[in-house]
């Protein structure tokens, strides 16, 4: 389908010839998916449809307690600082950005007044300015009204690499100026096609300028607000013990009418994603649970019970293998797996071709994942148009043999290929979760049969997710030869996934280990085409820059996909819920009610 036939579909929704519902299948039977669709409908001044949960509580409050369960603790509750997921589920519970996603990818206002389109004056033509106008009346959690400064501050506080922002990617070439009390402009340098990721979605939450003024740049760790946050959410803090409990309870003051429905929010972290499971579908000890990595089979058992029920929505989530190509046995100026060394033997991409070929991706998914996760050698897998047909997988102990003696390494006495006197002998580390634990030994088995020895290491997940600069086993560290874990694909569009693949989001000593780029290894090709990608208007001229830059990595065998992941929650059949792969799972948190 070509540019001139796509402007004359969007002219037959806009004269009402066509539906919306109908205009979004005709641009899935041609690949693109519902989120994609939406926003060409959006920068058409075509009105999104809001496909958030309808809310039927005629008061709030009097819903009693909310009881959810996170079996990864959280640790913090600074949205800036959260690069676990977690966290980011934890300190949404508070804080709130101007717009979030929907299940079907489209913006939904929640700090901001309405979303910018090009109608309202919200976008201008050229495709740099974007206005956002605020709610108003919104208080934060202390009584102080939101404001314009608010935004402009979070903007100060988040591009600030001394402050070390998780975030700082969405906010460091930009600039935002404040209009009047309730309008701020944010002016990107080029024109930027996908606009909604500052102030939006998991970056985007706004953080108040008088608790966190003093606390800007190098300070931004001793800020009491950390533990303790004052947002606008629909609940307001009680307690936190880090890795253990949130508690919360009800905001009178919360800015949409009749919400939130629950009088208290306890948030309970720790154990494992089956006893989770367990709790709501069997126990009906909690309303929720996030996360299930549990063995299909078994969640169908537990279904059985009547008490709960599976909710599994298409999200952009992947699980997938780091082999490191920087040498995390040696330190150099204070840190592990720096960018200044190279790894005696997973820096020769044969072995790293090899051990790709080691991973028996159909079995993972037919007798582990089931629902939760689909095989695949792509790293983008949602929305279709943004996801390489080119990479391909294949499982092929003979041909991982064939590569490794052809590259030299040969077995010694033990089975163990070595060369140079160097042996192929990783650790392979993971978070502790009994999915993650049998791929682990799936893979070793082959490896085995490959003459390469793993060790298995796992890693508590409150402890593997942390942001904890302190600790040697956080997954951003790297401080191992492998590694595996999902990472979330936040918003319906990979522009600001994919920076996990910049030379400039490296993690490190200095920026904390919260840079982006946990895998280190960096390509000109790959920096050139995500530039490009960010300031290219064309959709497909866009979609196949950054299709270059998922091809690079997994070419390079430096990032091993291996499941295109669902999001798996579990929820009490009474408990209503919005649940969107496109967001964290508190994105509506205000909306949720027990019917």
């Amino acid at each position: 389908m070509n540019e001139q036939q796509i402007r004359g579909l969007v002219a037959d929704v806009k004269d009402g010839t066509l539906s919306r519902r109908s205009f979004i299948k005709r641009m899935a039977a041609v690949g693109i998916a519902a989120p994609i669709a939406s926003q060409i409908l959006a920068w058409n001044d075509v009105a999104m449809a809001d496909a958030t949960l309808s809310y039927k509580p005629t008061k709030a409050g009097g819903g009693g307690p909310l009881k959810m369960l996170l079996w990864q603790a959280p640790t913090l509750l600074n949205p800036h600082f959260a690069s676990g997921t977690k966290d980011q589920i934890a300190s949404r519970i508070f804080y709130e950005p101007l717009a979030g996603w929907d299940k079907d990818g489209n913006l939904i206002p929640q700090l901001a007044a309405e979303i910018p389109t090009k109608a309202n004056g919200g976008l201008s033509a050229d495709g740099k300015v974007v206005t956002w106008k605020i709610k108003q009346g919104v208080k934060w959690h202390d009584g102080k009204p939101l404001t314009a400064d608010d935004v402009v501050f979070t903007w100060e506080y988040a591009k600030d690499p001394e402050t070390a922002a998780y975030t700082t990617g969405a906010y460091t070439n930009i600039t935002v100026e404040k209009v009047d009390d309730h309008t701020v402009k944010v002016i990107f340098q080029e024109p930027t096609p996908f606009w909604a990721d500052p102030f939006v979605g998991v970056a985007g939450m706004i953080i108040p300028k008088h608790h966190f003024g003093e606390y800007k740049g190098a300070k931004s760790r001793e800020a009491p607000a950390n533990l303790k946050p004052v947002g606008t959410g629909a609940y307001k803090f009680v307690e936190f013990k880090p890795g253990d409990i949130v508690s919360a309870e009800r905001n009178p003051d919360y800015h949409v009418k009749n919400q939130p429905h629950f009088d208290t929010l306890e948030v309970k972290g720790g154990g494992d994603a089956v006893s989770a499971a367990r709790a709501v579908l069997q126990t009906g000890e909690y309303d929720y649970a996030w996360n299930l990595q549990v063995e299909d089979e078994v969640l169908k058992r537990m279904e059985t019970g009547g008490r709960g029920k599976i909710s599994a929505v298409p999200s952009g989530d992947i699980e997938f293998i780091i082999l490191n190509t920087t040498d995390p046995w040696t330190e150099v100026d204070g840190e592990r797996s720096s960018v200044k060394t190279k790894h005696p033997t997973l820096s020769d991409p044969a072995v790293r071709q090899a051990i790709n070929l080691l991973i028996d991706r159909d079995s993972i998914q037919k007798f582990i994942y089931g629902r939760a996760g689909i095989a695949t050698a792509s790293f983008v897998n949602q929305p279709k148009q943004f996801k390489s047909e080119k990479l391909k997988y294949e499982f092929s102990i003979a041909k991982a043999n064939q590569i490794l003696d052809e590259a030299g390494w040969k077995k010694g006495s033990d089975g163990i290929r070595e060369k140079d006197g160097k042996k192929l002998k990783y650790v392979f580390q993971t978070s502790i979760n009994a999915p993650r634990q049998k791929v682990q030994a799936i893979i070793k088995q082959a490896c085995q049969k490959a003459g390469i020895d793993l060790e298995l290491k796992s890693v508590t997940a409150s402890v593997f997710f942390s942001s904890d600069v302190a600790n040697p086993d956080t997954y951003t560290k790297l401080y191992t030869d492998i590694e595996m874990y999902t990472t979330t694909q936040p918003q319906p569009d990979p522009e600001r996934f994919l920076n996990q693949f910049t030379s400039w989001e490296v993690a490190s000593k200095e920026n904390k280990w919260l840079g982006r780029n946990v895998s280190r290894y960096t390509d000109p090709e790959a920096d050139k085409a995500y530039r490009a990608a960010q300031k290219e208007l064309d959709p497909a001229k866009r979609a196949a820059l950054l299709i270059r830059v998922n091809e690079i990595f997994c070419e390079a065998n430096v990032i091993l996909p291996v499941l295109s992941r669902t999001k798996v929650v579990t929820a009490a059949q009474n408990l209503a819920i919005d649940h969107s792969g496109w967001d964290v799972d508190t994105w509506n948190l205000a909306a949720w009610y027990r019917s």
